[in-house]
């Protein structure tokens, strides 16, 4: 059944009454049952918030982690994690990860990821998808920083494309698999450290483990880069950040926000509504470009919107998005998005924004 009462629009996110702040609210993410609201003042007009369930913003590039050093969780739960870790020239040890796939994405530097599968060059930007169980290492030319999203026991895999069809988002040809290379056959002890239950045990090997003959089959690391992300877009409405679903795991997704056409609809909301996440939490990773939707924001920062609290456009992103002119984003981004309850690490504590709640005023 659907009902109305009061003042609504007749399309989601186009002409909403004079004077009146819209919000999405739904189950499911942005798939299950839905209604809009239209509240006379906007729902983050809060005066403060006492509790933990706030709106949050860390700096990550104020994390201590030294190079080639262990990730440093930032946000965990059952399912996923999600860290920051420096890299610099070749990793003096090699990585086995025995408890889920991972996800890195080069938020700058580069380099080449060495995997018992052969080679993969990376740079800013890229995906790099490491199935579970797979060794490998990472040899940068540049100090690079990375953003790593852990899996905990469950695959990471492409989202179904369903009506769009499986040449939408990314096309296959975008991805890249790893090359065979010739690996450093210098007679010595090479190290394995190999995380189980989140414990490192070190294997050492007479013998480069990453020397192998060749391979075959559907199960391999790869990479893609968030500028071949092709995103799903309306010039009409705007659509639900799901759209742009980029990798699925049990009980998480991961998307990617990157350059689009803004709405042309005249009275068209050109920014994300308001929304109070009651399915998932929700984790934004800045990477790079202008992030009009919010205030104070630079790359590299994150943004955490736990169930149950509203969020969506600082105040002057409104009048903003439809300046003389704009007519495109100019973002790189990726969302974490997680069913269940995220926990806050000390290490993300230490480098939290303390006036992010108060930024909607």
């Amino acid at each position: 059944m659907y009902y109305t009462r009061g003042k609504y629009t007749k399309q989601a996110h186009v002409d909403l009454p004079d004077g009146t702040f819209e919000e999405q609210h739904g189950r499911d993410g942005f798939f299950g049952p839905v209604s809009h609201i239209y509240h006379n003042h906007a729902p983050t007009g809060w005066t403060r918030i006492e509790g933990e369930c706030r709106p949050r913003a860390f700096y990550t590039d104020r994390v201590e982690n030294p190079a080639n050093d262990e990730a440093t969780t930032l946000l965990y739960n059952n399912d996923v994690s999600l860290g920051v870790v420096r890299r610099l020239g070749a990793t003096p040890y090699f990585e086995r990860n025995a408890d889920g796939d991972e996800m890195w994405f080069a938020h700058t530097g580069g380099g080449t990821l060495e995997t018992d599968y052969g080679f993969i060059p990376f740079s800013k930007g890229d995906y790099l998808v490491i199935p579970r169980g797979v060794t490998y290492r990472f040899n940068c030319s540049s100090e690079t920083f990375l953003l790593v999203i852990q899996s905990f026991g469950t695959p990471l895999k492409q989202p179904d494309r369903g009506m769009v069809g499986q040449y939408s988002l990314y096309d296959v040809t975008a991805i890249r698999v790893p090359e065979l290379a010739e690996v450093d056959k210098t007679k010595g002890e090479y190290e394995v450290r190999v995380k189980r239950e989140g414990e490192i045990t070190k294997i050492f090997y007479p013998f480069n483990p990453l020397d192998i003959a060749g391979w075959k089959g559907n199960l391999f690391p790869w990479a893609l880069s968030i500028q071949d992300f092709c995103p799903v877009i309306s010039h009409r409405a705007h659509l639900p950040p799901s759209v742009h679903t980029t990798l699925v795991g049990s009980g998480f997704v991961v998307c990617s926000f990157v350059p689009r056409p803004l709405e042309e609809t005249p009275g068209a909301m050109r920014v994300p509504f308001y929304h109070r996440n009651i399915d998932f939490d929700e984790v934004l990773f800045y990477h790079d470009g202008d992030f009009f939707s919010r205030d104070n924001i630079k790359a590299g920062m994150i943004t955490f919107h736990p169930t149950g609290i509203h969020h969506g456009p600082h105040p002057k992103a409104m009048e903003k998005s439809w300046s003389p002119g704009k007519t495109h984003t100019d973002e790189y981004a990726v969302m974490l998005d997680t069913r269940r309850p995220l926990k806050i690490a000390d290490a993300a504590r230490n480098v939290e924004w303390a006036g992010y709640a108060d930024s909607w005023k």
